[in-house]
């Protein structure tokens, strides 16, 4: 074994004993032992500096795919339908440099490269000793790309589903932008015009203030923790999220429902919020899917135990007395047991940020509120690999996706996508 030496950076030569050891088929731990190194410190460079040099064509990465008996439509409902891992790739040594499977596997397939690892390690110490590794040419070309993108409101990860050509990492773009870097090359772009969360400040209140509703009979058998059962009973249930969006009382409101299968956001327009209300908007949205289709999309409603979600009876059930859905309620003051809706909710303040006029900007109908979610909806999600949640709904459910077409929701183009306030008013 090698003399220890993990207070020392990682050296050419060390690399090219990685890359070696890949190909050898030598685990982290023998590297690192043939290193001086922790094993960890192998993983993450390989890890940091491996390529992706062949991606699956198969929309997801199946384990049963040679013997598929669905003619490879691959859907994550699919009852055979069991995620690829790899334990070369996934796990140990971390690349498939070397693998006898290379030239026949069908998956995604990442190579390490001692001579690509050191020259992204020298450039990455040349960016960190002179401020940044490129000219003042490149940096206005990549302005020029980011900033009608940025004015949009459309994020640094999804501009870089958009245009795979941009060699700077996410990371490295949001850095440029906070040092005012873009500025040199004459592009205006600050981090006041970036895609930000929500903050919240959580105040402590005093507990007198609060008073228990009277009537909590609603709340039988569909509290969180019944919700919880009920899942673990029947792990393939579909999960619908609901809840409402308002900035005055007085309304304009949005009834919201995210489809937890898809990232499928729809929002609904209501010009009141009352229990009423709110179940003929759950009674729109089965009209809107269809009854078989909403009784499988969303077998679950999980809402917040508002005022305005109080029919919990007549939601549950249709006038013959079939079952519509099941409603379960979160814990109070945990708007993070749906939190999936709650990430929507932030983009939602995005085209309407707290306190101001909903009408006077635009959202005076279902018109607007279906501009809205096909705007939201057309937005490439990390969690999808660079996909819009329309996308997915597209290839999962494409019957889904024709009744939200029908309905006036509908995939909007990449370079149209526009989360500002004046989005309702173009």
């Amino acid at each position: 074994m090698a003399q220890t030496n993990n207070n020392k950076h990682l050296t050419a030569e060390d690399r090219k004993i990685i890359e070696t050891g890949i190909c050898n088929d030598s685990n982290k731990v023998s590297i690192a032992n043939t290193l001086g190194k922790d094993k960890s410190t192998i993983g993450k460079e390989i890890k940091l500096h491996r390529s992706l040099v062949y991606k699956c064509s198969m929309p997801l990465e199946c384990q049963n795919y040679r013997k598929c008996k669905y003619e490879r439509s691959c859907t994550i409902e699919c009852p055979e339908y069991k995620p690829f891992k790899c334990g070369r790739r996934d796990r140990s040594p971390g690349a498939c440099n070397g693998c006898k499977s290379w030239n026949s596997c069908r998956f995604s397939k990442y190579k390490y490269s001692a001579d690509i690892a050191e020259n992204e390690y020298t450039s990455l110490l040349a960016s960190s000793r002179e401020g940044i590794n490129t000219n003042e040419e490149n940096l206005k070309k990549l302005g020029l790309i980011l900033k009608p993108y940025i004015d949009r409101g459309v994020s640094i990860y999804s501009i870089l589903q958009f245009h795979p050509e941009i060699e700077q990492s996410e990371k490295t773009i949001y850095t440029y932008i906070n040092d005012g870097i873009f500025r040199n090359a004459g592009i205006l772009i600050r981090p006041i015009d970036m895609k930000r969360m929500v903050s919240r400040k959580i105040t402590k209140k005093d507990s007198n203030v609060y008073k228990e509703r009277k009537d909590r009979t609603y709340l039988k058998d569909r509290l969180y923790e019944d919700y919880l059962n009920y899942i673990k009973e029947n792990p393939n249930a579909k999960i619908c999220q609901m809840d409402t969006v308002y900035n005055h009382s007085s309304g304009p409101f949005m009834q919201t429902f995210k489809f937890l299968a898809y990232s499928i956001m729809i929002i609904l327009f209501r010009e009141t919020r009352t229990a009423l209300d709110m179940y003929n908007g759950i009674l729109l949205l089965e009209t809107i899917l269809g009854p078989d289709i909403f009784r499988k999309e969303a077998e679950i409603l999980l809402t917040d135990r508002g005022s305005e979600f109080t029919m919990s009876e007549d939601i549950e059930k249709r006038d013959d007395g079939s079952r519509r859905t099941r409603i379960f309620y979160c814990d109070p003051m945990a708007s993070g047991q749906k939190g999936s809706l709650e990430v929507n909710h932030e983009d939602i303040r995005l085209v309407f940020p707290k306190g101001t006029d909903l009408i006077a900007m635009g959202f005076v109908d279902q018109k607007s509120a279906n501009t809205l979610s096909s705007h939201l909806n057309s937005y490439p999600k990390e969690k999808l690999e660079g996909k819009t949640p329309f996308q997915f709904l597209e290839f999962l459910n494409p019957a889904m996706a024709q009744r939200l077409r029908d309905f006036g929701i509908s995939e909007i183009a990449p370079d149209k996508v526009l989360l500002k306030p004046y989005l309702l008013k173009k």
